[in-house]
């Protein structure tokens, strides 16, 4: 690469920084009261949004509908296995670890296109922000949140509707969460409106994303965390997609986007994968990714044993997860995972060691603490 990516890097981040505010809803802990909202003399409470008009449904929008609903179950999956790698190791997460909350939320805007439509018919997605998720064991599960509970305001201040609600939601949630131990949330569910306060909690501050395309991959870039539809059909189980998000937020959190001067580049192939319809010419050959050292990626495999050791996962199965990976998809697919991490044997020796450390600290009652 004839330039650095520390700048571009830095600009494309200052520009997610409204997202990685919104992310400030997904995260949290402790337990709160989920309540009516009292009426106050001389206030009406906020009435339920109208119907939206009878949407026709086409052919297309049926297509549209069912790609969204794949897409939202398997994002769904992925929170549940994030959950605990993500809440377990805010210690070990250093600089990347923020007072966060535990929720996320979208409206029929979030899905471009005629997928806004298909967001409408498939998800019940409106004008009004609704909660999309809900993380696992976070405050917001703790406290009552639930999915599809529409965001009215947050700290008495109300919360924006429309194409651009979710930025705008991202603006009033980030400084909130910084100056407050938890948030008072407004929302409606059915035809009641209800408070409820939502704790903040420390976490690791990585946003996971699932990227629409077949090639069996996964990708970082300092910031985010980002597995393709193809490695969640290839792996199959939560624990073998855990294996692979965990060694992803290790080079987050070892900064090795940045140690490469691929930070730029690999950030511009996951703003492309999260698209509805991503540009797959992208994905020919190895699109300018170059193969991670072999130092850098044994040092991510051991930081990832211990995320997953914390987390609960087992650890045992990850050498043959990873042997079975590189046997099926040698460096020679040059847009499959193992191009990008060709040291197999080299990673192998070092998540066996890895492994036989954490069962001794394990036996020994000892932190697991790498």
């Amino acid at each position: 690469m004839p330039h650095s990516d520390q700048q571009p890097g830095a600009a494309r981040r200052q520009l997610a920084r409204p997202w990685a505010a919104m992310t400030a809803m997904l995260l949290l802990s402790a337990c709160s009261a989920f309540k009516t909202v009292p009426q106050a003399p001389g206030t009406s409470v906020p009435r339920a949004a109208p119907a939206p008009e009878p949407v026709v449904v086409t052919a297309r929008m049926l297509e549209a509908r069912d790609t969204v609903s794949r897409m939202v179950a398997t994002q769904e999956r992925l929170y549940q296995i994030v959950a605990p790698l993500l809440i377990n190791n805010a210690d070990l997460c250093r600089t990347h670890a923020h007072e966060l909350l535990g929720f996320t939320a979208k409206n029929k805007y979030s899905y471009p296109g005629e997928y806004a439509d298909a967001a409408q018919a498939a998800l019940g997605y409106g004008e009004q922000l609704q909660v999309s998720g809900v993380l696992p064991g976070s405050g917001a599960a703790r406290a009552g949140l639930r999915k599809g509970d529409e965001l009215v305001s947050v700290e008495a201040q109300a919360l924006p509707t429309g194409p651009n609600a979710e930025t705008q939601a991202a603006r009033i949630l980030g400084p909130l969460v910084g100056r407050h131990s938890a948030l008072s949330i407004t929302v409606r569910r059915g035809s009641a409106v209800r408070a409820i306060t939502v704790p903040v909690t420390r976490a690791c501050a990585f946003k996971v994303d699932l990227g629409n395309s077949d090639n069996i991959n996964s990708y970082s870039d300092g910031q985010r965390v980002l597995i393709t539809r193809g490695m969640v059909n290839f792996a199959q189980s939560d624990e073998a997609i855990a294996f692979v998000l965990a060694k992803d937020i290790a080079h987050n959190v070892l900064g090795h986007a940045n140690t490469t001067r691929q930070a730029y580049t690999v950030g511009g192939m996951i703003d492309n994968l999260v698209t509805v319809r991503p540009d797959t010419s992208l994905l020919i050959g190895s699109a300018g990714i170059k193969p991670v050292p072999q130092e850098l990626d044994a040092a991510a495999d051991y930081l990832a044993l211990y995320l997953l050791a914390r987390a609960g996962y087992n650890i045992e199965h990850a050498h043959a997860f990873w042997q079975r990976l590189a046997g099926q998809y040698p460096p020679t697919v040059l847009n499959g995972y193992t191009a990008i991490h060709p040291a197999t044997s080299y990673r192998l020796g070092v998540i066996d060691k890895t492994v036989a450390e954490i069962r001794a600290k394990q036996a020994a009652r000892k932190p697991l603490l790498p």
